[in-house]
């Protein structure tokens, strides 16, 4: 039976200092050598994501961006793309009428892009925006309206809690929405994804394009229920939240223990 293995990245597959330890690149470098079909699922975008796993060098698929995108993490092309339709214009103009100015993602003219306004930038944005300096992602434009250029795919909104919570009360059930308190900068974000775009989904995405009958996922956060749901088998690292433990087939070793990679050399009989 063709399996697909799916792991979440911060608190899962990364150590805590943010990074995939040698021993974890080693194991998945070695597996995917030999067949094994692996991913990793993460909210983060291509760049981040390479950076934090910089030492997997295999020909695997990325699900970033919350599942906007899978790329294949070898050649950078995209595999599957869940872009916005026109209706996220009209979002984008419910937000200005809101005095809400996001940092929108796109690709321009083939290039992936983050753009924003830089005098409409709330202070949590400029603590965002200044820990990406040097990004070459990075988009400063004149004005509201160069915000709708491109093939939009990411909406994000940092700003003050009652500002944004009516927002996401009235967004949550057309797209996929995540509404939660950074917990490096304490800052209220507001993140708004096409409907299809998500983590579950793109794995159901992801096992349809390969060819797949069975799905294995590992986790740590609530934010991983809906691939732990969808999953035949399903592993929560010991760190994980009590709530996510809930759907777990079995708990393994912690993520500063690199329990995805234990796990995998015992099943996978690597050694």
């Amino acid at each position: 039976m063709k399996t697909l293995y799916v792991s979440d990245l911060d608190g899962t597959l990364l150590r805590n200092n943010e990074k995939t330890s040698d021993f974890t690149n080693s194991v998945i470098n070695a597996l995917t050598e030999r067949g094994m079909i692996f991913s990793y699922a993460t909210a983060r975008s291509l760049i981040t994501a390479k950076k934090a796993t910089e030492g997997i060098i295999a020909k695997i698929p990325l699900i970033v961006y919350n599942g906007a995108f899978v790329i294949d993490n070898a050649t950078e092309k995209i595999l599957i793309a869940n872009y916005f339709d026109a209706s996220a214009h009209e979002v984008l103009d419910d937000l200005f009428a809101n005095k809400v100015y996001p940092i929108v993602y796109a690709y321009i003219d083939g290039k992936e892009k983050f753009s924003f306004v830089p005098e409409l930038c709330t202070q949590g944005m400029q603590k965002f925006l200044g820990s990406r300096k040097g990004d070459i992602r990075t988009n400063a434009v004149n004005s509201t309206a160069d915000l709708k250029s491109g093939n939009l795919f990411y909406i994000t909104c940092i700003d003050e809690p009652q500002k944004l919570r009516p927002l996401y009360e009235k967004y949550k059930s057309v797209f996929h929405c995540v509404y939660q308190t950074d917990i490096y900068t304490n800052e209220q974000w507001l993140e708004i994804m096409p409907f299809n775009a998500s983590k579950a989904n793109a794995i159901k995405q992801l096992k349809a394009f390969l060819g797949c009958e069975k799905t294995v996922a590992f986790g740590d956060g609530k934010n991983d229920i809906d691939m732990f749901k969808l999953a035949d088998e399903s592993y929560a690292v010991e760190n994980a939240h009590e709530e996510l433990k809930k759907y777990a087939t079995d708990i393994i070793l912690s993520n500063e223990e690199d329990g995805v990679a234990q796990w995998l050399v015992r099943n996978l009989d690597l050694y």
